[in-house]
């Protein structure tokens, strides 16, 4: 049976309790209660470390970038050290009264992953201070090269710092402003995934904080089971705070093309083929969207664009109610300038693109990297950034590809008029360790479909149609994986790890045995405890 959190505490909302060297401060509490009594238990740890429950602080970790979910922690733990934290989750599992305990770094999640509804959250972020010794770059004289980041560092200062010395990590999301951590207990994914599998597929070695308190050092070949257990782990099996990550020689400049395809098949069959292709002979990214009548229009993506091509192709979407988008990029570099163009025509002039529809841009890798910062500022000034963001991310097998265009993209999504894209990427099943906890169709090529569209006053009709979609899916008999997964029911969390279940709950009863890390995830909830216990 694995035990799960019990809070009985509950904090005064006008509370303010700094640990500080030893010393304790309680602010705004007029008398004693509870909460107290459970600070004065978190004091005697004697931790350098800052625990917040005013209104403001509570407030900020009580929801997520969705926007759509709310769970009021009991206290937000601002962490000086990995030891503080290491010492928080250890007497709580010691504890007769055990807590649940949230990591979060950006708080990215959509459906209240990072969240700890009574518990404490832990604000990875207060970690980054200075960033004295969280980034470390071994490049020359290391064999391989490799850069160790702190579990909150985010991915934009892993760039740049690892920039410096000409080198960069190989795999990517499309948004640099996430911590290392957070994508790591996922997958991290983005365009260059098809050729160097997700970010959790480059990483050496983990520094981890389990659910009993125990800090471990792990890799592929020392505590094997954590290091896989953890990546892609949605933080149910440790709290990630460093990781050894892959990088080699990066390059100084991106050649970036988008073509326009009316006809999904062809779309499809491009993308397969270019993720088939050597590093040499294709693209070092691919990645595929598709654009409705007005998606262009407060989109992020549609900063690449000048005003004259966004007109022509909102013309043709709305002609043929869908077109698709196929974006590509070379890499290149002073000294293979020269040939750049030639090595683009040699895999473009056999897409099946339409005529007069390819766009090119030159830009420099950390600009292509970052190229979603620039499309956040735009939407950020015109208010639309910060509104409830309803995203449902999937995992497709190619064999129901074109049945899924169909029956979404062209059917449910029809009349689509909400802020934000859809992505559509191919990627490649062998490119990802099965030995890791993320979960991926069963085929050897398959499409991670990204619905990252945006509501204010209608983003619970996008949440209706996001349930049609699922039951689509369902009822066709498409066996898909959610991405960033949400269920609410334990059968459905089965479903979602297939054959990986019953060592994903092993692996939770040896490192987390009371449940402890990340509640938010609602996958080991009190029916789960119930069903062990029979």
């Amino acid at each position: 049976m694995i035990f799960l959190p019990r809070t009985s505490f509950m904090f005064s909302s006008v509370v303010v309790v700094f640990l500080v060297g030893g010393l304790l401060s309680i602010v705004g509490q007029h008398k004693p209660g509870p909460a107290v009594s459970l600070l004065q238990e978190i004091h005697s740890l004697k931790l350098n470390s800052t625990v917040c429950v005013d209104p403001e602080a509570v407030d900020r970790a009580s929801t997520d970038f969705g926007l759509i979910t709310r769970a009021v922690p009991a206290a937000v733990f601002r962490p000086s050290s990995d030891s503080d934290i290491a010492a928080l989750v250890g007497f709580s599992y010691a504890s007769a009264r055990p807590f649940g305990i949230a990591p979060r770094g950006r708080g990215h999640s959509v459906r209240g992953q990072a969240l700890a509804r009574d518990g404490v959250v832990v604000d990875m972020g207060a970690l980054r201070g200075d960033g004295q010794g969280r980034i470390r770059v071994c490049g020359e004289g290391c064999r391989p090269s490799y850069v160790d980041a702190g579990g909150e560092q985010l991915w934009i200062d892993v760039l740049r710092e690892t920039m410096k010395h000409g080198l960069a990590p190989r795999s990517w999301t499309d948004y640099l402003y996430l911590t290392v951590g957070g994508t790591l207990s996922n997958a991290g994914i983005s365009g260059q995934t098809f050729l160097y599998g997700p970010q959790i597929s480059n990483v050496y070695e983990l520094d981890v904080i389990t659910g009993k308190g125990e800090t471990v050092t792990c890799s592929e070949q020392h505590e094997a089971d954590l290091f896989f257990a953890v990546l892609g782990g949605l933080a149910q099996f440790g709290i990630i705070t460093r990781a050894r990550i892959a990088i080699e020689p990066a390059p100084t400049m991106v050649r970036w093309v988008r073509l326009i395809y009316k006809d999904f098949a062809a779309f499809t069959s491009d993308q397969e083929r270019l993720i088939s292709l050597e590093k040499k002979k294709g693209f070092n990214y691919v990645e595929g969207s598709v654009i409705m009548a007005d998606s262009l229009t407060d989109n992020w993506r549609s900063s690449f664009y000048v005003e004259e091509d966004i007109t022509r192709i909102s013309r043709l979407a709305a002609q043929y109610g869908a077109v698709y988008c196929l974006e590509g990029a070379k890499y290149y570099d002073h000294a293979t300038a020269s040939s750049i163009d030639q090595e683009l025509r040699s895999v473009v002039d056999d897409l099946r693109y339409l005529p007069g529809f390819e766009f090119r841009n030159d830009v420099s890798y950390m600009h292509f990297l970052n190229r979603v910062r620039e499309g956040e500022t735009k939407l950020q000034s015109r208010g639309l950034w910060n509104v409830p963001h309803p995203w449902l991310n999937m995992l497709i097998p190619r064999s129901r590809i074109l049945e899924f265009d169909r029956g979404v993209f062209k059917s449910i999504l029809k009349h689509n008029n909400s802020v934000g894209p859809i992505l559509i990427c191919a990627m490649n099943r062998n490119k990802w360790d099965q030995r890791t906890s993320a979960v991926v169709p069963d085929e050897e090529v398959f499409y991670a479909i990204g619905l990252l569209r945006s509501g204010m006053d209608g983003w619970k009709n996008l949440e209706e149609q996001n349930e049609e979609i699922l039951r689509f899916c369902d009822d066709a008999g498409i066996s898909y994986r959610q991405y960033l997964p949400h269920y609410t029911s334990l059968a459905d969390w089965r479903k979602h790890f297939g054959a990986k279940w019953d060592v994903f709950v092993e692996r939770k009863m040896r490192y987390d045995p009371r449940a402890l890390l990340s509640p938010g995830q609602r996958i080991f909830t009190s029916s789960f405890a119930q069903h062990q216990s029979m």
